[in-house]
Formats: structure tokens, sequence, C-alpha cells
């Protein structure tokens, strides 16, 4: 038996570098990849989808945003299991409870609000630890198991779980974190025959019957393998074999880093090699980029660099400064020997220059902001607007 294993959807994500056009499409994205997955489990066979928490991405997310997201589970010929995660908790504020929710949740749509079975079909049920507060008080995962009786043979038990787990994420709030010993106790013991976790945003393998399946869109540059789902595939006639679990990819929105060699920006060759790479890119108006850059650019150089810097804007999703990111600009008479300065002007100038190069961080950054802005638009400088 097969079952599509999916987590993190977060609708309703916002992200504070995007603007109010990129942000629909963003929101757009999201919703459209659970057309996408629904489409994937029917084509794969599979009888169930399960996500592993974070459906929404706040307990107030809008009407609209809770009517789109279940239109595209509606119709689906399989059951859709929901868990509440620590974004959409099932507290007393919970959109699980709202009126909104109930009125859009089509019937093959199933929340799992408490920790009993639930079954699929006879042979195959489902099993979930719901959140029911942003900080739970223990381990959810371990209290579930620890409670659960051994599956009744011949039935196979997915068990649904969202947080932390102490052999990936051992920094993390350690009341909450799943211990991964008393999971592989109750694997053992024939209390679950697969894990299917949410919470990390990168596909990950814990054991060969515990995962994490990973946001189906990413969200942030810090994730290394996100924009997928699992197909899970469970042979039913000898359940003491490990799960076959299949990863595809689903995502159509990218972060991309720009650092390291890539980010070293020293001179206009430099800019030349960072400007093929960005041209390089697919799928531009779907990308967000971080450019953490560092090196020593003249006045020039750096004008041909916020060139560079104002076309990428217009072409990518977003274009976002790492907070490590160190351009110094360092005027050189390369930079004003065409332009043609006297009088005032050019006495201006070499107190700007003087200023950029001076022991005053603030003071030398305007100044070069200066002069980079004077030599981009002074006409002899071939960059006028």
């Amino acid at each position: 038996m097969r079952f599509l294993h999916t987590a993190d959807w977060q609708l309703g994500m916002g992200r504070r570098f995007l603007d109010p056009e990129r942000q629909g499409q963003f929101d757009a994205a999201r919703r459209d990849v659970l057309g996408t997955l629904g489409r994937l489990a029917v084509s794969e066979g599979c009888e169930a989808i399960v996500v592993g928490g974070d459906v929404f991405e706040t307990n107030t997310e809008s009407a609209r945003t809770v009517r789109q997201a279940m239109e595209k589970l509606k119709g689906l010929p399989l059951k859709v299991f929901l868990l509440p995660g620590n974004h959409d908790p099932l507290n007393a504020a919970s959109i699980w409870g709202s009126e909104r929710f109930a009125q859009a949740c089509p019937e093959n749509v199933v929340v799992l609000r408490d920790e009993t079975p639930v079954e699929v079909r006879p042979g195959f049920e489902v099993v979930g630890a719901p959140w029911r507060s942003k900080r739970p008080t223990s381990d959810l995962l371990g209290d579930l198991l620890g409670a659960l009786d051994p599956a009744p043979p011949g039935v196979v038990r997915v068990v649904v779980a969202h947080g932390a787990v102490d052999a990936v994420a051992p920094q993390s709030d350690p009341v909450s974190l799943i211990r991964v010993a008393g999971v592989r106790a109750a694997l053992e013991a024939g209390k679950a025959h697969y894990v299917a976790l949410g919470d990390r945003h990168s596909t990950t393998e814990v054991t060969p019957r515990v995962w994490y399946s990973g946001a189906p869109e990413p969200t942030a540059f810090v994730e290394t393998d996100p924009g997928n789902v699992l197909v899970v595939e469970i042979d039913e006639d000898d359940l003491s074999r490990p799960p076959m679990v299949a990863k595809h990819r689903v995502a159509t929105w990218r972060f991309r880093s720009v650092e390291g060699t890539e980010g070293e920006l020293n001179g206009a060759a430099d800019i030349a090699g960072l400007r093929e790479r960005l041209d390089a890119m697919p799928d531009k108006e779907r990308t967000i980029v971080k450019l953490r850059l560092r090196g020593v650019l003249s006045v020039s150089d750096k004008a041909a660099y916020d060139d560079l810097r104002r076309t990428s804007e217009d072409l990518f999703a977003a274009v976002v400064d790492s907070s490590r990111s160190h351009l110094e600009v360092r005027p050189d008479d390369a930079d004003f020997g065409t332009l043609g300065l006297s009088g005032f002007a050019a006495r201006a100038v070499d107190d700007l220059r003087e200023l950029a190069t001076g022991p005053d961080p603030d003071a030398a950054r305007r100044a070069s902001d200066a002069l980079a802005l004077l030599v981009t638009l002074s006409p002899l400088s071939g960059r006028a607007s």
C-alpha cells in the first residue's frame, strides 16, 4: 500500500522581503502545490495523504485562505489527514474549531484532533499527535507511542507527528524534543510501521521508518533540501521490511544564496562574473536571491554593481542583502579623471574622497555612496539614466 507524506504547508506565510505583487505570487504557489501533490498522490496510487503539521501559518488565517486550500483538496479520491502543529495548534483560538474551516472542509479531509487511530480502510490506520499549544510540556510523539498498544495483526499503522528530533536538532527545546530512541523502541514493538514527521522543512531521513518530508515549497535560505513530498510504500505482506520512500520534487520557487568565492567582488571582472551567474539562474521571477558580498571596489565599479543590482531587483522575486556583506568602496583617480570637474565641484569631490578613506565608517559609507552617485549620473560616465 502507498500513501503520500507531506508537511509544513504554512498557508498564508508572509516574507518581509517580498513586495505585494511578489507576495501574491508566493501565496499562489503555496496553494497551487496542493493541487500538484494531490495529482501526484492519485497518479502514484496512494490511498491517503498525511500532513505532518503546520497546515496554516497561523490560527488567524482568513476565510479566503482556508477556502482556497480546501478547494484544492476537495474531490480527491482519497482521504487527507491534517495534523495541528506549532503554527496552528488545537487551542481555544484554533482555526480547526472555527466556522470558516467547518464551512470549507470537504468530506475527504480529516483533522487529527486526538490520539485515537483513524481507519483509512480495513488494514490501514492513521494516528496523530496534535499540538494543543505552541509550547508543549512534553514529547508529544513519545507520549502517544507510550500509550499505544501494538497494531493489530495485519494492520498497517502510520503515526503523524510534528517537532524536532534529538538526533537531528539537539539544540531545540529539550522539554518537547522527540527522543528518537523511544521512537525506535515503539517501532520495534510494532506500535507503528512508519512515522511521518513535520517541522523540519528539509527532507530528512531520521531512520528508515522515520522521515521528515520537508516543506513542498521552500521558505528560507537555510533549508538544505526543501520542495519535496514523499511517496511511501509499505509491504503489507511483510511488515518487517522497511518502507520504500520515494522523494518527488514539487516546488516551483527557489531560495539561492551567493556567497563565498561567488560573492567576492574586487573589480570589474568579478562584477561581470556575478552578472553571468545571475543571468544563468532559471525562473528568476520565482527565485529569491541573498547576496553575501565582500571586497573592495572603485567608485566606478561600485556604480556598475549598483546597475546590476537594480536590474536584478526587476528580474528576481527579491534580492536580499546578507547582514554579513561587506563591500568597501575606495575611490581612485580613474573614477574622476574623465569628469572634467573644476572649482567648487572639484573641491567637493576631494573632500568626499578624503571622507571615504577616513576612520569614521558611517561617514566613509555616506561619502562613498555620494561619489558613486556622482559617477553614475555623470553624462561622461556612460551610465546616465
